[in-house]
Parts: C-alpha cells; sequence; structure tokens
C-alpha cells in the first residue's frame, strides 16, 4: 500500500517519490519529473563529477620557462587565484586560441580564463595590467576555491 502525505493543496504518494528516486540511482539521471494533470512531482539530485587526475597537470610544466610551485605563487603578489571551484577553460572553445599564454600583456580588465560552475560561465579577468608569467592549469582542468590559476607581473 503506498503512502501518502497530505496537506491542503496536494497529496503526495511517497511510494512513487521513493521509486523515482530509485529510478535516478539506476540509471544515472540527475532529475525526473512526472506530470499527471495538475500535479507534478519532480525529484532530483546533486551530481558530483569526477575529475581527471592527468587535467590537472600545470600547462606551465609544458614550457621551457622556470616555474615556480603553486605553493609559492600562493605568496606572490601578482597571482590570481580561483574565485570559485569549478572547471576552467583556457580558451573560448575547443581549437580556439588561449586568452592568454606565458608571455602575453594584459591590461585590466582581459578575460584571462573562463570557470564554469554550476552550469554558467564566469570571466575571469586581470586584475592589473602586466605580464603573465606563470599558468598553473590545464584547460578543462577542475580548480577549488583559492587555487593559484597563473602570475601577472
Amino acid at each position: 500500500m503506498a503512502s501518502k502525505i497530505q496537506n491542503d493543496k496536494m497529496q503526495v504518494d511517497t511510494a512513487l517519490v521513493r521509486e523515482l528516486a530509485g529510478l535516478l540511482k539506476e540509471t544515472d539521471l540527475s532529475e525526473i519529473e512526472v506530470v499527471d494533470g495538475e500535479k507534478r512531482i519532480r525529484v532530483a539530485r546533486q551530481m558530483v563529477a569526477a575529475s581527471a587526475v592527468a587535467n590537472t597537470v600545470p600547462v606551465a610544466l609544458a614550457t621551457p620557462s622556470v616555474v615556480q610551485s603553486p605553493v609559492d605563487a600562493a605568496k606572490h603578489p601578482g597571482m590570481v587565484p580561483s574565485p570559485m571551484v569549478g572547471t576552467a577553460y583556457t580558451c573560448s572553445e575547443p581549437g580556439k586560441p588561449a586568452f592568454v599564454n606565458i608571455g602575453s600583456v594584459v591590461k585590466e580588465g582581459d578575460t584571462l580564463i573562463i570557470i564554469e560552475a554550476m552550469k554558467v560561465m564566469n570571466p575571469i579577468t586581470a586584475p592589473r595590467a602586466g605580464t603573465v608569467t606563470q599558468i598553473f592549469i590545464a584547460n578543462e582542468a577542475p580548480v577549488e576555491y583559492g587555487e593559484p590559476l597563473l602570475v601577472i607581473e
């Protein structure tokens, strides 16, 4: 027998909600919605994306220049930290050139990187003018809040 929760507006079939939640888990869907006339039940779950270790290799390591570790960069006055958790993109779309490279001269407000967080693309802009001397993230790399992204001198 299906249990129901009733209030003044709607009766909720908790067995149906449990069944829908099980279906989400079974199929790896993030949400499912059932509509029956005026009634609507939506069940959603938060998906956590796994990150690949290969994506966390800093771009700067592939260049012949001398690179400080991100730990040292955290103390650098020109370090640009990630303002959020998300996925960093160094270019506007696959196959396009990077917004900046080591040696790029930037003006205050120029886009350095885009960080996708909760399906929103957030441009990370240069806080000051200068030359990009170090880059610590690769395209499509997961980033954490406060993580060094690059250095502008």
